[in-house]
């Protein structure tokens, strides 16, 4: 017969146990998140630093294999000639980029034998309001893409983009006719704003309103001051988890059902540390994108306005890899297909892959959605 006494014992002290797990895992969650994070491992050297933005160069891995999800991959020792220049979207930080070390961007495309440089936007203030698509694409990105080529002695480029930078580098291929950038891989790149579903919808309802207003006024938006557009970091994050509210509100009630599993909480951490940190939208870069992306739909029609200049999508010829989140509710696969009846590119592929917005770009099923193709892609076009 057992021992009630002694059975009743061992439950009491399982119980103290999970209990003080769950309390350890909650206390370090609330207050000390940063301690959980595993995001921004791999190291890298910053080539340059204007006081905003600043250009990383990440060097060749020490290890000869890397872990990717549960994937063993050994590290590529032969490099590609052409370098890899990550083009990130405005309001985030460049955590997404290095999330995990076993789910990292920077870490996987360096382990497949590419150089790999990143252009880091920095924070802007409300002294950058007047930043505009200008500013970004016809001024920032082609002085820092020269850095590259003269870091790497390499005149030919990659250039990867995600969302509002996969526009940032479709319109500096349209604007500056860049003959040397070989390929273009763009990631949720809204292209018909008008098809995006839901907000697709709402746009068109807009550009009507919009549309009536200047015929019968001539307001227009960009004739108010940009600072007044402003968008403070807290601001995009709560506007980017709205886009999806019931998987944020899902998150934090995954973090309560799994407060006992210490991985769990510490992969929650690391999320929200990219998440919860997104930082400002200077003005003009709302006004801008706002008007010539969203509501009057330029895109659509092959072109949009860049400053004083017209950037035309015909102009871009370079390789392209298109790919959309079959779940992203923020860039359809319907507005980001239009791009492959746009561009000049021979050789261009449209890809559909499991994932929301970011999930395309760093979720669990990135690498093995994506990524390892991505890289097949880009290697058979880089040498």
């Amino acid at each position: 017969m057992p021992n009630p006494v002694r059975h009743a014992t061992r439950l009491a002290a399982t119980a103290y146990r999970r209990s003080a797990t769950y309390t350890s895992n909650a206390f370090d969650r609330m207050f000390r998140a940063a301690s959980l994070v595993q995001a921004g491992q791999t190291p890298f050297e910053t080539l340059h630093h204007d006081g905003l933005v600043s250009l990383r160069y990440y060097p060749p891995l020490t290890e000869s294999t890397i872990q990717l999800d549960d994937l063993e991959r050994p590290v590529r020792q032969q490099r590609h000639r052409i370098p890899v220049v990550i083009v990130p979207p405005l309001a985030v930080n460049m955590l997404i980029y290095d999330l995990f070390p076993q789910r990292s961007l920077v870490r996987f495309l360096r382990a497949q034998g590419f150089e790999v440089y990143l252009i880091d936007w920095g924070v802007p203030g409300r002294e950058h309001s007047h930043y505009n698509l200008h500013t970004y694409v016809a001024e920032l990105l082609p002085a820092y893409l020269n850095r590259v080529r003269a870091h790497s002695g390499e005149r030919e480029l990659s250039l990867h983009g995600w969302s509002m930078g996969g526009m940032f580098t479709l319109f500096y291929c349209a604007l500056s006719r860049d003959q040397h950038v070989r390929n273009a891989i763009v990631l949720g790149a809204p292209v018909d704003s008008h098809a995006s579903g839901v907000l697709g919808l709402l746009n068109q309802g807009l550009a009507g309103i919009a549309e009536r207003v200047r015929r019968r006024t001539g307001f227009r938006l960009h004739n108010l001051k940009p600072e007044w557009f402003h968008s403070p970091g807290w601001a995009n994050t709560l506007g980017f988890k709205l886009t999806n509210p019931i998987n944020s509100l899902l998150g934090y009630w995954q973090l309560v059902v799994h407060l006992g599993d210490r991985d769990f909480v510490s992969s929650h951490a690391t999320t929200s540390a990219f998440l919860d940190r997104m930082v400002a939208y200077p003005g003009g870069i709302v006004q801008d994108t706002v008007v010539r992306v969203w509501i009057d739909n330029q895109l659509s029609r092959g072109e949009i306005q860049i400053g004083d200049d017209l950037a035309r999508l015909d102009n871009v010829n370079a390789n392209l890899l298109a790919i959309a989140g079959s779940e992203d509710t923020l860039v359809t696969p319907a507005a980001a297909r239009r791009v492959m009846d746009l561009v000049r590119s021979t050789d261009k592929t449209f890809q559909v892959v499991p994932g929301g917005h970011m999930g395309i770009l760093a979720g669990r099923k990135a690498p093995q959605a994506s990524w390892l193709a991505l890289a097949d892609w880009l290697a058979a076009r880089s040498d």
